[in-house]
């Protein structure tokens, strides 16, 4: 029984210490940061990390955490499906006076969309855009993916993104 027992604490303990470990050990280096970048030339968005990542010839300039469309999972498919579309955009128009705290346009829907949706006989969708909190919430960022398809940051990090972007800058979404 005495022998049980302390197979058991040495189990105990090897597993607290791994869990430890990688709770608290050491991390990955971050990837090299662009030097006081005043601009960006590729936007990626990772849809499943909800992750967002400007970078200038390769080097990350910023990363943030990101919202998406209330039902985020696969293509945009159809107007109201509250999904991001996936693919290679470019951004193609710059609000300052949104409903949102600053707003970029993603030239969605692309030619195979609009294509694919007259087949169907349905809108594909449009007005996908990055963008802040909605006007009138002040100092907080709204939990979880609550947007109709676009892409939500902190008010503070679309001031950033704003003001590193410019029209016609490649933004890849990934699933």
């Amino acid at each position: 029984m005495l022998r049980l027992g302390l197979i058991c604490l040495i189990l105990l303990t090897l597993g607290a210490g791994w869990f430890g470990w990688h709770r608290l050990g050491p991390r990955p280096p971050a990837p090299p940061l662009a030097p006081e970048a005043t601009r960006i030339d590729h936007i990626l968005i990772e849809k499943s990390a909800r992750r967002l990542t400007a970078t200038l010839d390769g080097a990350v300039v910023m990363q943030t955490n990101i919202a998406l469309g209330f039902a985020p999972d696969g293509d945009k498919q159809i107007e109201g499906d509250g999904r991001t579309p996936v693919g290679f955009f470019e951004i193609d128009r710059r609000n300052p006076k949104s409903a949102f705290h600053l707003s970029l346009g993603i030239d969605y829907p692309q030619p195979d969309d609009i294509e694919r949706a007259r087949q169907q006989g349905i809108d594909p969708g449009g007005d996908i855009f990055i963008h802040g909190q909605p006007n009138g919430v002040v100092g907080v960022t709204l939990p979880g993916d609550w947007t109709l398809g676009c892409i939500a940051l902190s008010n503070t990090e679309m001031a950033q993104l704003w003001s590193l972007t410019e029209t016609g800058t490649t933004v890849e979404i990934r699933p």
